[in-house]
């Protein structure tokens, strides 16, 4: 199972995400509002802003203060890191 680090020593299993969005736009916003209501919404942000949103395959949605980009790059620096394991052996 890979973890990605979302921020403030937080894990998400990467084999779950779905999207990770920013939160400026008005469905998105939406998406959050549904899942407070619906209690599936995970706040990671530790009173800061949030900056990104990942929403994942059993419809949590984590709000993370940390850029979408430096998540997506996290989950690709761990593939990267991965293959170079799986050609050493």
């Amino acid at each position: 199972m890979k973890l990605i680090n979302i921020g403030f020593g937080n894990m998400v299993s990467a084999n779950r995400l779905v999207a990770i969005v920013s939160p400026e736009s008005a469905p998105i916003k939406r998406i959050i509002q549904d899942a407070r209501d619906k209690a599936t919404l995970i706040d990671a942000t530790y009173g800061r802003r949030t900056r990104a949103v990942i929403i994942t395959d059993s419809d949590h949605v984590i709000l993370s203060a940390v850029q979408p980009e430096t998540v997506a790059n996290r989950l690709t620096n761990r593939d990267d890191e991965e293959e170079e394991l799986e050609e050493d052996e």
